[in-house]
């Protein structure tokens, strides 16, 4: 699993740590840098399936701003730990060389230790690194990496997309257009099991009385589905089955997170930015419920980010550790993130309320321009 991703020159980063936990959760206003993260995650994601020109052009926004303006390169760096208590680690530096970007320098590590370097390239070591020949301690490490970097997936559900028909798939789209698709793809157990799942989350939702969420292949081939919710009201008990082009922003956004916890490979990463956008503050505890729960039986990590207060009041202050604020230094505008625990004024500052509601006053930030400034 992953445990760390370090920035440095990263788009608005000067130097950065992310620390992952099974459910972490970064916070921040707006422009301070949190979608950045998720785009490190995305680049780091696609130079293992690809080479460099395919994997920026997934990252959001313009390449023009990939380096920081005070740098001629960018770093990443992720450390992957295993059951084994063996901690890999692969950074790769980017550059410009003729106008284009180019890999300068690679580097997969093992307990600390190089296990091996590429110089100017256009793929992910990982990959390179498997035609070369190497023994097996560092096999082994390329096998684990690609699949962790492999199975991190940055969900942004799109429910104007999950209202059609959705051909029958494995594995879920990043925008969750195919969640009907995949549903329809498992076996009869695997596909009652979730939906099971599915139904008993949504049956907890405040607008509806659903009785059952599930998915049907159409037409003579089967090659499609659609996903329908059954629901009853009155007295009569008399069921009313809509699909999804009936259900509401929110339910197909909320349905979309539950299905890739349930469905992604155990030992993934799912990130999703603003997690909570389109729900009602009422469904805070329930979403964050399904992320802990779920993501616990499945071994599965969860990083969001956030602007929800609501969100923030139902974690708790047991979940303070786990929470990273994403902020601009005061003087050079670069982008810096900070573990809520290590603010000094945090105990000063949770005695005036809530962290939803020192997040909705602004007043973590202030305390951080007060340190950087």
């Amino acid at each position: 699993m992953i445990t760390e991703l370090r920035l440095e020159n990263w788009k608005s980063f000067g130097e950065a740590t992310l620390y992952i936990d099974p459910l972490s959760i970064l916070i921040g206003t707006n422009a301070s840098g949190k979608s950045n993260v998720l785009d490190a995650l995305q680049f780091l994601h696609g130079i293992v399936r690809g080479n460099i020109k395919d994997s920026l052009d997934a990252v959001r926004g313009s390449n023009d701003w990939l380096i920081n303006k005070s740098s001629d390169y960018a770093k990443l760096s992720i450390a992957i730990g295993t059951t084994y208590n063996m901690i890999y680690e692969y950074t790769i530096v980017l550059g410009m060389l003729g106008g284009d970007f180019l890999i300068k320098d690679q580097t997969i590590k093992i307990n600390g230790n190089i296990k091996y370097k590429s110089r100017l390239n256009q793929q992910s070591a990982i990959l390179e690194a498997y035609n070369d020949d190497h023994d097996l301690e560092l096999f082994g490490a390329l096998e684990f990496m690609y699949s962790t970097l492999t199975n991190i997936c940055l969900l942004n559900p799109m429910p104007q997309l999950m209202r059609g028909f959705s051909p029958v798939y494995t594995r879920l789209k990043e925008d969750a257009g195919n969640v009907a698709g995949v549903l329809a793809s498992l076996s009869a157990e695997r596909q009652k099991e979730i939906e099971d799942t599915l139904t008993q989350y949504a049956s907890r939702l405040p607008e509806r009385d659903i009785d059952r969420v599930y998915a049907e292949k159409v037409g003579k081939l089967g090659k499609d589905a659609m996903l329908y919710c059954d629901e009853k009201w009155g007295e009569s008990g008399e069921v009313f089955t809509v699909d999804a082009r009936a259900m509401s922003d929110g339910t197909l956004r909320f349905l979309a997170i539950l299905t890739a916890l349930l469905t992604l490979p155990e030992g993934s990463l799912l990130a999703i930015d603003e997690v909570d956008n389109g729900f009602h503050p009422s469904r805070a505890h329930l979403l964050l419920e399904a992320l802990q729960t779920i993501g616990k039986q499945r071994n599965i990590d969860v990083l969001v980010t956030t602007h929800n207060p609501a969100l923030l009041d139902a974690l708790g202050t047991e979940f303070v550790p786990f929470v990273t604020v994403a902020h601009r230094d005061s003087l050079t505008g670069e982008s810096k993130l900070t573990l809520l625990e290590d603010i000094e004024q945090l105990p000063k500052l949770l005695a005036q309320g809530t962290v939803g509601k020192l997040s909705t006053q602004g007043l973590i930030e202030k305390s951080l321009e007060s340190v950087h400034g």
